[in-house]
């Protein structure tokens, strides 16, 4: 599936099952909730907490919750993410071609 699919897909969901878009603010909201579950799990997967009873690591699911929010957004204020990702490669390319290979503390020691 494109990035183009994806947010097709999410519209056509939406328009079907879920009535309507949440208002902007709301997704924005939601997506703030949705990466803190995904820090949650990052925290106890790679960092120094441990996973409570009942928790799991849906490590896959929760990133798939960002991108579901981010779709929505997307399509609520007429961003092709398509085109944005590309944009936002060649502006990181331009920017840090350079910077990260000169970049000591990246260096393997």
């Amino acid at each position: 599936m494109t990035i183009e699919e994806a947010q097709q897909s999410v519209d056509r969901w939406v328009k079907t099952y879920g009535v309507r878009y949440f208002s902007e603010l709301t997704n924005m909201a939601v997506l703030t909730e949705e990466v803190g579950e995904l820090a949650r799990v990052m925290a106890r997967k790679y960092g120094d907490q441990s996973f409570k009873a009942g928790e799991r690591d849906n490590l896959s699911e929760e990133m798939a919750d960002i991108l579901w929010v981010l779709c929505c957004l997307a399509n609520q204020t007429g961003v092709n993410l398509t085109e944005a990702f590309r944009q936002s490669i060649e502006k990181k390319t331009r920017r840090d071609a350079e910077r990260h290979r000169n970049n000591p503390k990246l260096q393997k020691g």
